[in-house]
């Protein structure tokens, strides 16, 4: 297996397993991994997910970049220019699509919270997958390292990373990154922003654990679609996006039961139980009288409901 996958209490643990090999994203791992993100996705018992490697060298040294011996140069090319024409069905940009028709099979955004435990170095498709996959990034302090692995390279890269990259962090701190292709260390990653916290290395998983248990006893949905609105509406201008975030609170709150037990938790002054569960479709609202229906206005209006 190039690797490991389990589930345990409403957690989902990717382990990256072939540390002989950096942990790379080769064509088994790629497969595996993709298979992974569509299993967490739909498994509706899994409410946060952890990405590390196996070891303490690598995290995931990036794509595979060994060449395939029955295939000549000239044919290379030939194969290359044909995918920018002609991109196979269920791919974007030469990648299967997987869980996340957008970014492909192993860079994809499933609406659940991802937690990375960089154990090492994290080098072009290992950082990239950091940027597009994960919302909470923690790193070993002797052994996490970053380098973007492209322009040294001579590429600009065919995944999405300098455009999240810009998107994440500061403008200075993205173009030295981008521009000089030098690696960095734990500390650096977490001055720039690309990282929230440093750790010693033997309580890496036990920190990125923590911090899912603790996500764990949060409403389901409403994590979700939180996550959601923050990746799909959050470059909107501020007043589209209070609108957008509006419609999805009213949805929230009328087809599930967890807005509704948050508040009766928080009168209760007991710990709330958050399910997930959805409402059922009820009928429609009654004809009000007249004296109902100005009473109702006035607390509408009051925005005392």
């Amino acid at each position: 297996m190039a690797i490991d996958y389990v589930k345990r209490d409403g957690v989902a643990y990717i382990t990256l397993n072939n540390p002989a090999k950096a942990n790379i994203l080769d064509k088994p791992t790629s497969d595996e991994i993709s298979e992974a993100w569509t299993d967490l996705w739909e498994d509706p018992a899994i409410r946060c997910a952890i990405l590390t490697g196996a070891g303490d060298k690598h995290f995931c040294g990036g794509h595979n970049l060994a060449k395939r011996e029955n295939i000549t140069e000239e044919e290379r090319e030939y194969l290359r220019t044909k995918r920018l024409f002609w991109p196979l069905g269920g791919s974007v940009n030469g990648q299967k699509t997987g869980v996340d028709g957008r970014f492909g099979d192993h860079y994809p955004r499933v609406w659940k919270p991802v937690i990375a435990a960089v154990n090492g170095w994290a080098a072009g498709a290992g950082l990239y997958i950091l940027l597009s996959s994960t919302d909470i990034r923690i790193a070993s302090a002797e052994n996490a390292k970053f380098k973007f692995s492209l322009l040294t390279q001579g590429w600009l890269g065919h995944g999405p990373g300098a455009s999240l990259l810009i998107k994440q962090l500061r403008y200075i701190d993205a173009m030295k990154v981008l521009l000089t292709d030098e690696p960095f260390d734990a500390p650096e990653a977490l001055r720039i922003g690309l990282i929230n916290e440093v750790v010693p290395h033997a309580q890496l998983l036990e920190r990125a654990e923590k911090i899912a248990r603790h996500i764990c006893t949060l409403p389901p949905v409403a994590v979700r679609m939180m996550k959601e609105f923050l990746v799909r509406f959050g470059d909107l201008p501020t007043d589209q996006a209070w609108q957008v975030q509006t419609l999805m609170n009213s949805l929230l709150i009328q087809t599930t039961i967890d807005g509704e037990e948050g508040r009766q938790a928080f009168q209760e002054k007991r710990k709330p139980n958050f399910t997930g569960a959805l409402r059922k479709r009820g009928e429609a609202w009654p004809e009000f009288s007249e004296e109902d229906a100005k009473r109702l206005d006035d607390a509408y209006r009051s925005g005392e409901f």
